[in-house]
């Protein structure tokens, strides 16, 4: 008798590439984090080379710009569920260039001072924490489940590269230039977002205005209430309760440790503000090569194998910032290599967390599970930096600088001992979607 012929192997998913709307997605969301990198460098930059800002004061401007996380990323989370995406992304990358614009503007005339630093600082975090959360609901509604890996590597890497020219051509243009030329710079890069991401054509449902909840069929559900699903379900699920534990403990060390590494450069190191952007953008390449990494890595050694590993491999390299002297070469390329090596396995880390996020979440919980961890992890950085600040005012810029990269090593502690250590090769499949609540 013929043995049944055995069924064709299935084959592999189409790549994003090929679809036109992922690659205008992919193209906006790169200028975006140009933009938003560039900034992130040119306003304390402005702060401590041009203004002479103290510690405490480039602690408390990180601080308000960080500051929306804290406040905004739950309300941000529930309204991306109910809105579309691509529209909040368009809206804010046109908020931010507006923002950044009358900045230049009042750089030019000389009104650009620390108090106008500020409010630009907190209104463009603001703005970002919106499209954050934006963007990443609306790749999972745009590409297929399996899709997902190669999705967010590429998105993930066009991360990789605004952290390889937004830091290097903010302290440049700072330096070369001024900071309203650099402001100007970040406004036009999401000016650039703005029309790219204007172009997607597809239509884009909105998972709770498709399917209502049958007992709520007319309404949905108040903002409070999916609140208050976004938080039950990141706290009910093992995985993305580790996820929020470490990511707490990394952004809280980390927001303290650049606090610090930010005044421990130009001033401990007499760097200028051009060296000092290049050897933060060091950490762009290795980004670049950490989601290449992120796409191969976690299928063939585990999810929770890299995990681990990367986050203590990554965090370790700080350790050895405190150590050097002086602006001689050997200075500059060992901190070139030390953030080359941080942004490797830190990005490994930030691609797989965010698959594991976004495979055990279902589709209508996207945007409050990215909100709720966005809360809970990077809410403790407006303490961070003050933290920092002052820190580096009581002890010092050296010795803070160590206590701090050296708090960054609870992160991978905290998830060796979680269930995310031990997660294999194959993702979990998301857990089902709770109902609205009043």
């Amino acid at each position: 008798m013929r043995p049944p012929p055995s069924s064709p192997s299935p084959s592999p998913p189409p790549s994003p590439w090929r679809d036109s709307d992922f690659r205008r997605l992919w193209a906006g969301q790169t200028a975006s984090q140009l933009g938003e990198h560039t900034t992130l460098v040119v306003l304390p930059l402005f702060a401590v080379l041009t203004l002479d800002a103290g510690a405490g004061q480039l602690g408390v401007l990180r601080a308000v710009g960080q500051a929306p996380i804290l406040l905004l990323s739950l309300l941000a989370g529930a309204w991306v569920d109910r809105w579309r995406a691509r529209t909040v992304m368009v809206l804010t990358d046109a908020a931010r260039a507006v923002a950044l614009g009358a900045a230049a503007v009042a750089g030019l005339v000389g009104l650009l001072g620390l108090p106008a630093l500020f409010v630009v600082a907190f209104t463009v975090g603001a703005l970002s924490v919106l499209f954050d959360v934006a963007y990443q609901a609306s790749l999972v509604r745009m590409v297929r489940r399996d899709q997902l890996v190669r999705g967010n590597s590429a998105l993930e890497g066009s991360r990789s590269a605004a952290q390889i020219g937004g830091p290097a051509l903010g302290g440049a243009l700072v330096s070369l230039l001024s900071a309203p030329v650099a402001a100007a710079a970040g406004a036009l890069f999401f000016a650039v977002s703005f029309v790219s991401l204007r172009r997607i054509r597809r239509p884009e449902p909105v998972p709770e205005r498709v399917a209502p909840v049958p007992e709520r069929p007319e309404h949905a559900a108040p903002v409070r209430g999916r609140i208050r699903e976004g938080l039950r379900f990141v706290a009910g699920n093992a995985w993305l309760r580790a996820v929020c534990l470490a990511s707490a403990a990394f952004q809280l060390s980390f927001a303290a440790t650049m606090t610090v590494y930010l005044l421990f450069l130009p001033r401990e190191l007499h760097l200028t503000g051009a060296t000092v952007g290049l050897a933060l953008a060091a950490t762009g390449p290795g980004a670049l090569l950490g989601s290449v990494l992120a796409a191969r890595l976690p299928g063939r050694l585990g999810h929770g194998v890299v995990l681990v590993s990367a986050a203590v491999l990554g965090n370790g390299a700080l350790l050895c910032v405190p150590a050097l002297h002086g602006s001689s070469t050997v200075t500059i390329l060992t901190l070139l290599a030390v953030n080359f090596v941080f942004g490797t396995f830190s990005q490994l880390v930030n691609v797989t967390v965010m698959s594991v996020r976004q495979a055990v979440t279902p589709d209508g919980m996207q945007g409050r599970a990215a909100a709720t961890i966005t809360f809970v992890g990077m809410g403790f950085t407006p303490l961070g930096s003050l933290l920092g600040g002052l820190l580096a005012q009581e002890w010092g810029l050296r010795t803070s600088l160590l206590v701090t990269a050296a708090g960054m090593m609870l992160s991978p502690v905290l998830m060796a001992a979680s269930p995310l250590a031990r997660l294999g090769r194959m993702l979990p499949a998301p857990r089902e979607e709770p109902r609205p609540t009043e």
